[in-house]
């Protein structure tokens, strides 16, 4: 199962290996799919169900929240081209930091949060909103709704 930033060699692909599965197919499997991007193995194959709704559905969401951030510096003031391009490239940076820092991502968003500063107003807002239920909350709907369509 792999999501659609595999075609800028920036994926993410869950597998499964049935019994009998050969060390060597497994090898040549994983080669194949980390060729563009990141590879997970899971022992289950009810798993992939959950990969689907993370990795399938999950750049979807990225894109809404690149527009939603792009969309808020478009409405301080910014323009269009330059908030699209500044908003894709902060989430690639801290999804790059979360990735090579091994460090938590609470711990990465207490790195950027001073006390009363912009951040916390940010997130704040965020959190009025419930920002993170909201989002585990689609990633929920969307594993429910894979389980649906492969059963």
């Amino acid at each position: 199962m792999p999501n659609t930033p595999a075609q800028v060699g920036m994926g993410s692909t869950g597998l499964f290996f049935a019994r009998g599965v050969s060390r060597e197919q497994k090898e040549w499997a994983r080669k194949i799919f980390s060729s563009f991007g990141e590879v997970a193995e899971f022992p289950r194959e009810e798993l992939l169900d959950v990969v689907t709704a993370l990795s399938g559905s999950g750049p979807a969401y990225a894109f809404l929240f690149i527009e939603a951030l792009a969309d808020g510096a478009v409405r301080a003031g910014m323009g269009r081209e330059e908030a699209v391009r500044l908003a894709a490239a902060t989430v690639e940076g801290a999804a790059r930091m979360v990735r090579e820092s091994g460090k938590h991502p609470g711990e990465l968003k207490d790195m950027v949060t001073s006390p009363g500063g912009t951040t916390a107003a940010g997130i704040a807002a965020l959190e009025m909103g419930a920002f993170r239920g909201t989002v585990l909350s689609a990633v929920f709907a969307a594993w429910q709704r894979s389980r649906e369509l492969s059963g």
